[in-house]
């Protein structure tokens, strides 16, 4: 339960310069909590899915997670304070604003919403609303993508295809 909200960040950034892609999530789970690393639930296929649609070379460990920057690649999420499922997670932890201006400052060429959720928060839409993949808007010159969720307990709304659009722009193609 996250109820005691720390002003600390459950996981802290991963940011950087030269950044060229920024996964951004909802708020760390418990498991990830615990080991202060991102998707770090045995369940969740963040790490195989970037090595599968070759975003890093090999199939990282939660653990490794901060060698994600030499690769271009950082890490954040929506609610550096509070952690858990979705709905146990409360307004004041979102940050929005806090988020936009982090990346308007690290200008990553793409950022990766990692469910319709984040998404939805940061968009101020509906996630009925929001299709997969790349979006309309843009933060300064930042193309925002939405992806389907790792998380286990969405394995039913997982698709490949978003990820793989999104591994396209990363390496210079067009999405």
């Amino acid at each position: 339960m996250n109820a005691a909200a720390s002003r600390r960040p459950v996981v802290p950034d991963l940011l950087g310069p030269r950044l060229r892609l920024v996964f951004c999530g909802t708020a760390p789970s418990r498991v990830s909590k615990e080991k202060r690393a991102y998707y770090a639930n045995p369940g969740n296929r963040f790490w195989p899915t970037l090595h599968q649609v070759a975003l890093t070379p090999h199939r990282f460990a939660p653990a490794d997670y901060p060698q994600l920057l030499t690769l271009g690649i950082g890490l954040t999420d929506l609610n550096k304070r509070e952690w858990g499922n979705d709905d146990e997670l409360t307004s004041d932890g979102f940050d929005v604003a806090g988020f936009a201006r982090k990346m308007r400052r690290f200008q990553p060429r793409a950022i990766g919403f990692t469910s319709k959720t984040s998404a939805s928060i940061f968009l101020g839409r509906d996630t009925g609303e929001i299709t997969y993949g790349r979006q309309a808007e843009t933060i300064g010159a930042s193309a925002l993508f939405v992806l389907p969720s790792t998380s286990g307990q969405a394995v039913r709304y997982f698709d490949l295809a978003p990820w793989r659009a999104l591994a396209q722009l990363f390496h210079g193609e067009s999405a």
